[in-house]
């Protein structure tokens, strides 16, 4: 269907008027919402973060792509609710504690939403017992976390080891990134993955679920 193509193109441009605008349409003509999501609005996420991961667009333009695609999603929410929507996965997101910066979190958890994840973000400067209490009521497959600052690094050792040692957390998928690290540092901490960036974490996280 053109409308689906233009849909994706809407996302990918930015251009949040027109996404609402041809979602609504879409919903007017009956269409359903689970396809208006696999059709349209994850095609064209799934472009935008190939296009960041290759570095052919940068911040601005994956911020107003991920704005268009939330709105977009607003206007689908009574019904989505209504939908049995099939999700790849939960991934619980968080910046560690000691760090209090989120943008590269934020980022990261767009584009796992772009790509079809379930994002539970805990928010920033997060303690091991939060990670742990919130993988236990939520069932999740990934632990993503995050930090910027070369001093949080620990923490975020400290973070995985508080998972790993408890009996029904263990076995998460773990995934990192943030600047200071490397898949060095991702390898000594015992996490399952790491990505370079936001585009390299979905990618990262649809491997993690295959192992």
């Amino acid at each position: 269907m053109a409308k689906y193509k233009d849909l994706a193109n809407a996302i990918i441009e930015g251009n949040d008027t027109e996404s609402i605008e041809i979602t609504k349409n879409l919903i007017n003509e009956g269409v359903n919402v689970i396809d208006i999501l696999n059709e349209g609005l994850f095609p064209g996420m799934e472009i935008v973060g190939k296009k960041f991961k290759a570095d052919e667009i940068y911040l601005p333009e994956v911020l107003v792509a991920a704005r268009a695609m939330r709105l977009s999603m607003e206007v689908m929410k009574p019904l989505l609710t209504k939908a049995k929507i099939k999700s790849k996965g939960i991934v619980i997101l968080g910046t560690v504690k000691g760090d209090i910066h989120n943008i590269g979190k934020d980022i990261v958890g767009m584009m796992l939403e772009g790509g079809g994840f379930i994002v539970i973000d805990l928010g920033v400067d997060v303690a091991p017992e939060k990670f742990v209490e919130q993988v236990k009521k939520s069932n999740a497959n990934i632990l993503a976390l995050s930090t910027l600052l070369t001093t949080t690094v620990p923490s975020m050792r400290q973070t995985i080891e508080f998972i790993r040692n408890n009996e029904k957390t263990r076995n998460i998928k773990i995934m990192v990134g943030g600047v200071p690290l490397n898949q060095e540092y991702a390898d000594s901490m015992g996490a399952d993955g790491y990505a370079p960036n936001a585009g390299g974490a979905v990618d990262l996280a649809l491997c993690l679920l295959e192992k």
